[in-house]
């Protein structure tokens, strides 16, 4: 379900947020004027990604490091890690993301 989850202005490139929808905690970033969403907790031990430091397009979780490429989820250490990306879309300055449903 497509969810209204900020507007275009709330983020400036290069910034993240945290933001909940429903049951979903979603990290929002803006990279270089592009929206992406991850899962907004790290699978390491619960950090909160959406409160992270992003470079470029690499989020580093704030507690212990883990980072990730916020426009696919994949982990930068282990090829074999993926943390869940939500699609998004941007109308008429409005972010959506696509959560699943309840």
């Amino acid at each position: 379900m497509w969810r209204r989850i900020a507007s275009v202005n709330d983020l400036a490139p290069g910034q993240c947020c945290e933001i909940v929808i429903d049951d979903h905690v979603i990290a929002l970033f803006n990279v270089a004027g592009e929206f992406f969403a991850l899962d907004g907790i790290c699978p390491h031990q619960g950090g909160p990604l959406g409160k992270g430091t992003l470079q470029g397009c690499v989020v580093t979780c704030p507690w212990h490091g883990w980072q990730f490429d916020v426009r696919t989820g994949q982990h930068q250490a282990s090829a074999a890690l993926s943390h869940p990306a939500f699609p998004t879309k941007v109308e008429e300055e409005v972010v959506w993301v696509r959560v699943p449903e309840a």
